[in-house]
């Protein structure tokens, strides 16, 4: 049985959701699912944009079918080989023998690694710039490389004004009967996610996502078309903002990220009480305890706040590992232009605070404040005023900024 969703007069999404994956890529947790979106275009000639996972294939190839009807499928656009969207492109095309790829050469050729087919027949290679007239719709294909692998190409419709815009502008989480991101309410819902999933996945690539919204930016948009989450077709403006901030990591408020790691609580007492003084200052807080805390979750907010204070304790004489986890996957996400302090605990040889200085130091554009506060197995009464100092610290920074 099919389901599709209507997005305009001759375009349909036909992915499909998928509820039970526990884990991204093998490494984002999605509680709330994820969807896998592909559209088929009705015109003169059919077209049929991307493919969808393998979990999502039976009721994938069904809402094709129920969309076609008796007509036959002219041209499938692949943007994206990843195989959350690719992997049902061999099943398409044995249904489809008539089918033309349309793609770009790196795509053909990782078509090839992932598939034992022959396209070299039923192949349209395209270039950037390139067109192709279907009817009454010309599709303009626009490169976006490492957004976020090396062949993504996005397709922009002249006629309908819509991006398919590839794995850009996309959210985790499963769409709920809603298609379109204005029957939600997505600031509240949704943002939390959409900033998860553009950190993580292609947080590293910020340069490659400017150059793509240069392109995006000269262009008149009515609609975007993700390959996951919702379909963008109001305050369209609002969330490229949202991406403009994330890929110049520009801090989107301003506030102080409290990210600690403690295994008997003194530590965490100490980032609790941080967060308190700076409250009673008048700064916002988010506080998360690493070893509860998904990194992915800390990334995210990473690229939300603009200070950072990172506390641990000392562990085989190094940073805590949930700690650590998280610094490097925020050093390989490239995250820059920020205010950092920190917190070290140590019983007896309190390194932590080093370390972790370490890691963050060559980062671009970060200030390291020097007033780190040190631990020895517990805060004591007498340290309030290095913790009152460390809030002045940061208040000042902020005050600057």
């Amino acid at each position: 049985m099919y389901c599709t969703k209507k997005i305009t007069e001759d375009l349909f999404w036909v992915g499909g959701n998928d509820r039970r994956l526990a884990m991204f890529e093998g490494v984002y947790s999605v509680p709330d699912g994820v969807s896998y979106n592909s559209y088929v275009l009705l015109d003169k000639a059919t077209v049929l944009f991307d493919t969808v996972d393998k979990a999502v294939c039976k009721v994938f190839l069904e809402n094709i079918a129920h969309v076609l009807g008796d007509r036959k499928l002219d041209y499938l656009v692949v943007q994206h080989m990843e195989p959350d969207h690719s992997e049902s492109l061999a099943a398409v095309l044995a249904l489809h023998p008539e089918t033309i790829v349309v793609c770009n050469a790196k795509s053909i050729a990782l078509i090839q690694q992932f598939f034992d087919i022959d396209i070299a027949g039923r192949s349209l290679i395209v270039e950037e710039g390139s067109t192709l007239n279907t009817g009454k719709h010309e599709l303009m294909f626009l490169s976006a490389p490492m957004v976020h692998w090396p062949e993504v190409m996005t397709t922009y419709d002249k006629t309908d004004k819509i991006l398919f815009s590839a794995d850009a502008f996309g959210s985790f989480g499963a769409l709920n009967g809603a298609i379109f991101a204005d029957e939600v309410d997505f600031d509240r819902d949704y943002m939390d996610e959409a900033r998860r999933y553009y950190a993580n996945i292609t947080g590293k690539y910020g340069p490659q996502v400017q150059t793509m919204l240069k392109k995006v930016l000269f262009v008149e948009l009515a609609m975007i078309c993700p390959l996951h989450g919702f379909v963008w077709r109001g305050n369209i403006a609002g969330f490229i903002e949202k991406y403009q901030k994330w890929s110049t990591y520009t801090p989107e408020e301003t506030g102080v990220m409290i990210a600690y790691a403690s295994v008997y609580g003194n530590t965490a007492n100490a980032a609790e009480i941080l967060a308190c003084r700076l409250r009673d200052k008048g700064v916002k807080t988010a506080v998360y305890d690493v070893s509860v805390t998904p990194v992915s979750a800390v990334v995210a907010a990473a690229f939300r706040w603009s200070h950072f204070v990172f506390a641990s304790t000392t562990y085989n004489a190094g940073i805590f590992v949930c700690m650590e986890e998280l610094l490097r996957d925020l050093a390989a996400h490239n995250i820059q232009n920020r205010t950092v302090a920190f917190i070290e605990n140590g019983s007896w040889a309190a390194t932590s605070g080093e370390l972790m200085r370490k890691i963050i130091a060559p980062l671009k554009n970060m200030t390291l404040i020097d007033a780190t506060v040190r631990l020895k197995s517990a805060l004591k009464d007498s340290q309030s005023q290095e913790i009152d100092l460390l809030v002045s610290e940061i208040l000042a920074r902020i005050d600057r900024a």
